[in-house]
């Protein structure tokens, strides 16, 4: 009988890589050659037992690859999968395991904006790297509010006039603190969480059900 291809995992390259890397590490594979793959600019790479195939990606193209299933599973942020809109499995979350993935998501602005009522605000603008999640968030909440996608340093947008608000990642506050900003409202709790292609999931089950109780495990 002819060997599998290996399992084909998506990960992001961004801040989260390392830890992603050393997750896998802990249930038994050895990704040094996947580290080396970064160094080397490459997008693929197998582990030494060939059982699995890491694809590199950006964080943000993460749950794409999978969707489509070039990739079979992937590990993403709840933020960045929320914003791509991706039809995919979420069996596991990961935020204990990989405790530098745990962040918030909020609406943040000005200290003014702490004692104004958001829903009598007429024509604000919210900019943020999550145009997506913020229109979303604003057609819930039932706000009068134009979203402006920006690709970085969003926190600019208030001082410089661009928006009223911000939709971001905060972690410990320090760069909202240090731009004059306070989070007015917390719109999700972000992790870091195990996700599957539908596809692969019906052909692969027992080696993507292995995958998740190893991880499962380490609890």
């Amino acid at each position: 009988m002819p060997e599998r291809d290996p399992l084909v995992v998506a990960v992001g390259k961004g801040r989260l890589f390392e830890e992603t890397l050393r997750l896998f590490e802990r249930i038994g594979y050895d990704v040094e050659p996947v580290r080396r793959a970064v160094a080397e600019r490459r997008m693929l790479a197998s582990e030494r037992t060939g059982r699995l195939r890491f694809l590199l990606a950006r964080d943000r193209d993460v749950p794409t690859y999978v969707e489509h299933g070039v990739a079979d599973v992937g590990i993403a942020g709840r933020d960045v999968l929320w914003e791509s809109g991706a039809d995919v499995l979420v069996p596991l979350l990961l935020g204990h395991l990989m405790p530098a993935s745990r962040c918030r998501l909020v609406l943040a602005g000005p200290r003014a904006w702490q004692e104004r009522n958001l829903r009598l605000a007429h024509n604000l603008r919210v900019a943020t790297k999550y145009p997506n999640v913020a229109r979303e968030y604003v057609w819930r909440r039932g706000l009068s509010a134009e979203v402006l996608g920006l690709s970085g340093n969003v926190e600019l947008a208030p001082a410089s006039g661009l928006a009223d608000l911000i939709v971001d990642i905060v972690q410990t506050g320090t760069t909202l603190r240090e731009n004059d900003l306070v989070e007015l409202e917390t719109i999700l709790d972000v992790e870091a969480c195990l996700i599957v292609n539908r596809a692969a999931q019906k052909l692969r089950p027992n080696e993507i059900q292995a995958l998740v109780e190893a991880l499962e495990q380490l609890s």
